[in-house]
């Protein structure tokens, strides 16, 4: 809830100004900067930064909370460079730390796209047994699973034991399955290690009735960062049948009905992207990715969603995807954004502009890609994550992080965005990064940089300046957050 007193923030420095200031909270806003506020007869609580930064407070404009925070404890493969290399960590996980009998080892963020080995059922039978993995990609596309762990979704045969796409996406939901206490208790706990991290929101996109899933948080109490809470197909009936427009109160205070989700290809990693062009040394039908939505279902899909008030969210990675994405918000006037827009047509990035979306991306993805970009979009590079090319054209960018697909961390993406680079390897293509300031623009949901009186009082207090910082690579990821504020109320204080 929003205290019922002032809040004063003493000698806070805001981005780009020397002079520490006064700021002053009151009513979930900012009431005043600097200068002299009557709060005579009022009780008030007063917290100095000793000049410490006070920015808006950030927001991740792409997740998937519930699998965020269950992926939190699962066994981490993402390191791993082979499936032999994997194979060896689930060994070792399963001597030292065993799942509960039936329960399976579930593991998360393989990317087999430049494995010199091939994953399988059997490498995985051979150290498990009669226990099941399931071994989750980093993209969520796929699935690499043992036969015990087939079995367990009612699979009686495969020939490979990797699950992709269609094949895994309706299994999904079974893995992710745990009583609702359980769930909802673990999504609570992410969502401050998110406020530790300066989050003041997030757009959860989880494959769930996320109304349900939502109040019935709610109804325990507000969580501790604002939420939109978006809807996909199979729910769509019912938030139209409630009259819920993008925006609308949807539980308590903080969380609100967010977009329509839709996929309309799939991942890089699992080489299912739709494309113009086909992946080098693959034929047939898959050649060129998998179209999970034609244009003759997405466009009244998005037309129903935008005449009931409804933004759309719509997933398109693959150069042709964004393409047909594209043609269907011409074809109907939604409002929205396309979620990735990881390889570009160069025509295609100025329709964005000229159609008023954002481009919601992912900049943390690009390091992890980067290598399975360079084999299997090899001559298309060039316009892959072009943040710059889209910053120009002037469309809003929205920065974000798929967690789990990223950690939920926005100085990682903030970090990758300027940089283009996760390790010693100089910036791949370097002509598409953006600057720090319009990285962290795009980083808190629309705000100017700078706090202006009548804003929502949604802060983050920093003892480390990121524009500094973003002069040495990698140095923003470490960024310190003294504090964080939703609504004048601190979900993070460390101060």
């Amino acid at each position: 809830m929003e205290v019922p007193h002032p809040l004063v923030l003493r000698r806070a420095r805001l981005l780009g100004q020397e002079a520490p200031v006064d700021v002053v909270l009151r009513d979930g806003r900012v009431a005043a900067i600097g200068g002299a506020v009557d709060l005579s007869g009022e009780a008030v609580e007063a917290v100095d930064l000793d000049g410490r930064l006070l920015l808006p407070g950030l927001w991740d404009q792409h997740t998937h909370l519930t699998q965020w925070a269950l992926a939190r404890g699962r066994l981490d493969v993402s390191g791993a460079g082979s499936a032999a290399q994997v194979v060896g960590l689930v060994a070792e996980r399963l001597r030292t730390q065993p799942p509960p009998a039936g329960r399976p080892l579930v593991g998360i963020g393989f990317r087999d796209g430049t494995w010199p080995d091939v994953p399988s059922a059997a490498l995985l039978d051979a150290v498990a047994g009669d226990v099941p993995v399931v071994l989750v990609s980093g993209d969520l596309h796929c699935a690499w699973v043992s036969s015990a762990g087939l079995r367990l979704f009612g699979v009686t045969a495969h020939p490979t034991g990797v699950l992709r796409e269609a094949e895994w996406m309706p299994l999904m939901g079974a893995l992710d399955h745990v009583p609702d206490d359980v769930q909802d208790a673990l999504v609570a706990d992410a969502l401050r290690a998110a406020a530790a991290r300066g989050v003041v929101g997030v757009v959860d996109l989880e494959i769930a009735d996320n109304v349900t899933a939502w109040r019935r948080r709610a109804a325990s109490g507000d969580p501790v960062v604002r939420v939109r809470a978006g809807v996909w197909q199979p729910y769509l009936d019912r938030v139209v049948a409630e009259d819920l427009h993008t925006g609308d109160r949807l539980a308590g205070p903080r969380v609100t009905q967010g977009p329509l989700k839709v996929i309309v290809d799939g991942s890089l990693n699992t080489r299912t992207a739709w494309c113009h062009d086909p992946y080098p040394g693959v034929e047939g039908p898959l050649a060129r990715g998998v179209l999970t939505v034609p244009a003759d279902e997405l466009v009244p899909l998005l037309r129903h969603a935008h005449a009931h008030g409804l933004r759309c969210a719509v997933h398109a990675i693959g150069d042709a995807a964004n393409t047909l994405v594209l043609d269907a918000f011409a074809a109907t006037g939604a409002r929205g954004s396309v979620e990735h827009a990881q390889l570009l047509d160069p025509a295609d990035v100025p329709r964005f502009a000229a159609l008023g979306l954002t481009a919601s991306v992912q900049p943390a993805h690009l390091p992890d890609d980067r290598d399975v970009a360079d084999r299997h979009w090899a001559g298309r590079t060039d316009r892959a994550f072009p943040f710059a090319d889209l910053h120009a054209a002037g469309v809003p960018l929205a920065l974000g992080s798929d967690a789990p697909v990223a950690p939920l961390d926005p100085w990682l993406a903030i970090d990758a965005a300027v940089w283009r680079t996760g390790d010693d390897r100089p910036s791949w293509h370097p002509e598409q990064a953006v600057d720090v300031r319009t990285a962290l623009a795009s980083s808190v949901d629309g705000r100017p940089l700078g706090l202006r009186t009548g804003d929502p009082a949604d802060l983050v207090v920093l003892d480390d300046d990121p524009v500094a910082l973003a002069a040495t690579p990698g140095a923003v990821r470490d960024v310190r957050v003294t504090g964080t504020l939703v609504a004048g109320t601190w979900a993070h204080a460390a101060l």
